[in-house]
């Protein structure tokens, strides 16, 4: 195993203790056609629901992977994004983009939620324990959902992807929970926004 540089140590270390709070909780609302992706269906149309939501090794419950190769399974069973990155979003194309619009299970607040590193626990609400793994690489199911064209090379180049999250604790989650960084990996690479950047813009195909 590749030891962690000093400058990587340091800079996970920093993040323990961090707080922010859950701004919705979102699930599928109905899956949609997508002839032109690889399973012809998509889960991304997700919008926030009142109340606890239960938590599991999959994903949230009422939630939909329809592709759990690119966008599921325990490694990728939760995606949280930050209010602060889609307000900036939210400029950048003119548009609103509330909770659920980047296919989102969380909408978060007051936390650097890219800067987290693979490994990384949070803990949300009372008892759920979510663990850092990858950032989100969009596909062209992304970019159709927008409807902006070359929507790929543009989300990573922006370097605010989001990050995955696979389940250490089952619980429940639900708008106005706290969420906390309790801690931090042993030997931390690169963030989930360095990941991201270095996967790079280039690696999308022209039209994506």
């Amino acid at each position: 195993m590749t030891e962690a540089s000093p400058t990587c140590l340091a800079g996970a270390a920093e993040r323990l203790g961090l707080t922010g709070t859950v701004d919705a909780v979102c699930v599928v609302h109905q899956l949609i056609d997508d002839h032109a992706g690889s399973v012809g269906v998509s889960g991304i149309d997700k919008r926030p629901v009142s109340g606890p939501v239960r938590v599991r090794p999959l994903g949230l419950h009422g939630d939909v992977q329809a592709d759990r190769k690119h966008h599921g399974g325990t490694e990728k069973a939760v995606y949280a994004y930050a209010a602060e990155d889609a307000q900036w979003w939210a400029a950048e194309l003119g548009r609103e983009l509330p909770a659920g619009s980047f296919g989102e299970n969380l909408r978060l607040s007051g936390i650097d939620l890219d800067g987290a590193h693979p490994g990384e626990r949070w803990q949300i609400g009372d008892q759920l324990v979510l663990e850092a793994t990858v950032p989100r690489i969009p596909c062209a199911t992304f970019g159709r959902w927008l409807d902006q064209p070359g929507w790929v090379k543009r989300f990573l180049a922006a370097g605010r992807p989001g990050t995955y999250f696979k389940v250490i604790t089952p619980g429940e989650v639900q708008a106005g929970d706290r969420a906390a960084v309790i801690a931090v990996a042993e030997a931390p690479g690169t963030s989930i926004r360095e990941t991201a950047w270095r996967y790079g813009p280039e690696r999308a195909r022209p039209n994506d």
